[in-house]
């Protein structure tokens, strides 16, 4: 299962690497880019089957299709290099383009509606939870006073007066970009979510793999795999244990794998990657 599939990369590499017989359930929200996955894998005909859904619906959709005995889920989270490339999308401040960022494009809540809408407590609040962004309330404030603001471009420009120079070669406006697209997508709700999902159907020896691209996301990863490795979740400080939590993980990356330096100069959007896995125990 490719749960993020987007326009089918890490799917055609499954794929490929599973054949004669491997079969692929594919999710994903962007209508735009499951068109493009569905060209693009349609060489593999009946073996891959793809859904316009949230992976949030997971379980839901897996039981639908009749998918079984899955051996493996990959989670590639955040946005992809192809939503990163549309300028229409509005999820980069290096190209012009409408405030949107929605993943799928049918979604009710842009970008432009939270940066106009909202007051200034409640955005900086988003910049400083979602971003990390130490000057939130800096850069909220001139957001207000700015409005409307309708493009990538003026958004970028605000930012970067308020925020102060870039730190440690990072465009000032990235931590904002990425606080305004997690609450757009309510994407770290998602992860929380679809986590429990994902291990309840896969198969017991299958593999569940995370790519994450900032903190946040991997620590509800890194947080749920060490969890799920334990058979005792109850308080350290409680003497007998009474949770009846059984393990159902075994974590394989002890540290998550990240780039070296010759996949980050091919792929320089590589850099910040982080993957961690855990196979399915067969439960008592």
């Amino acid at each position: 299962m490719d749960a993020t599939v987007g326009a089918g990369g890490h799917a055609w590499g499954i794929l490929k690497s599973s054949s004669p017989e491997g079969r692929l359930l594919g999710f994903d929200l962007d209508s735009q880019a499951l068109e493009i996955a569905h060209q693009r894998l349609s060489v593999f005909k009946q073996r891959v089957t793809l859904v316009h859904a949230s992976y949030t619906t997971l379980m839901d959709n897996v039981q639908q299709v009749g998918f079984s005995g899955i051996l493996g889920i990959i989670l590639d989270l955040g946005v992809s290099s192809m939503q990163l490339d549309s300028s229409d999308r509005g999820f980069s401040f290096l190209r012009d383009g409408p405030l949107d960022m929605r993943f799928n494009p049918s979604g009710k809540t842009t970008a432009a509606d939270l940066i106009n809408n909202l007051p200034e407590d409640r955005l900086a609040d988003i910049l400083w939870k979602f971003g990390e962004e130490r000057n939130s309330r800096r850069i909220a404030r001139a957001v207000i006073a700015s409005r409307p603001v309708k493009t990538t471009n003026e958004l970028a420009d605000i930012v970067r007066k308020a925020g102060g120079k870039s730190r440690g070669g990072i465009n000032p406006a990235t931590k904002t970009f990425q606080a305004l697209r997690i609450a757009v997508n309510r994407e770290l709700e998602s992860i929380t979510e679809v986590l429990p999902q994902a291990v309840a159907v896969l198969a017991p020896g299958g593999r569940i793999a995370v790519i994450s691209f900032h903190s946040l996301e991997d620590r509800i990863v890194k947080q749920y795999f060490k969890q799920e490795s334990r058979d005792c979740i109850c308080p350290p400080d409680q003497p007998v244990c009474n949770c009846g939590h059984k393990a159902s993980l075994k974590i394989l990356t002890v540290k998550p794998v990240m780039p070296d330096g010759n996949e980050i100069k091919q792929n320089p959007r590589s850099r910040s990657a982080k993957l961690r896995v855990a196979e399915k125990l067969e439960l008592a």
